[in-house]
């Protein structure tokens, strides 16, 4: 699949898969930021991805990334749509501090990866009664 994507600063690494196997890509952060204890923050990426048709960009964090600076992403996951691919359509992704120290993530780190995945659009069908058992509640499977 061939992604069109723009640099907003050249000296940026592009995005790459880390090993042959690899699922997803990594995203690095464009400039060093610090982030206060129990503070959100955007960190910019530097870059527009244009999505193709049919699918989405998910971010993720990257394992490592609590650990290491004591951050995780604020929604726990991005969406990226594929028509947000505007020239100032910069990737950011959000990241909240949840430990009691400032951290800070330095220009070209490493910090979440990303995964076009296959979507499609629901169409949606009304009905007065759903036929199927219910099921149960959360953790319910297990009991």
């Amino acid at each position: 699949m061939r992604i069109k994507i723009k640099r907003l600063d050249k000296a940026l690494p592009l995005p790459e898969y880390k090993t042959t196997g690899a699922v997803a890509f990594d995203l690095a952060a464009r400039e060093t930021i610090t982030i206060g204890p129990k503070e959100l923050a955007l960190i910019p990426t530097g870059l527009v991805v244009q999505t193709p048709p049919g699918h989405m960009l998910s971010i993720f964090a990257r394992s490592s990334i609590a650990k290491k600076k004591g951050l995780m992403l604020a929604n726990s996951v991005g969406v990226i749509d594929q028509d947000y691919c505007g020239p100032e359509d910069e990737i950011k992704i959000s990241v909240y501090n949840f430990t009691d120290a400032p951290t800070t993530v330095e220009q070209w780190e490493r910090i979440a990866q990303g995964v076009f995945v296959k979507i499609e659009k629901a169409e949606w069908e009304e009905t007065e009664e759903i036929i199927t058992p219910t099921r149960g509640g959360f953790g319910s499977t297990g009991k």
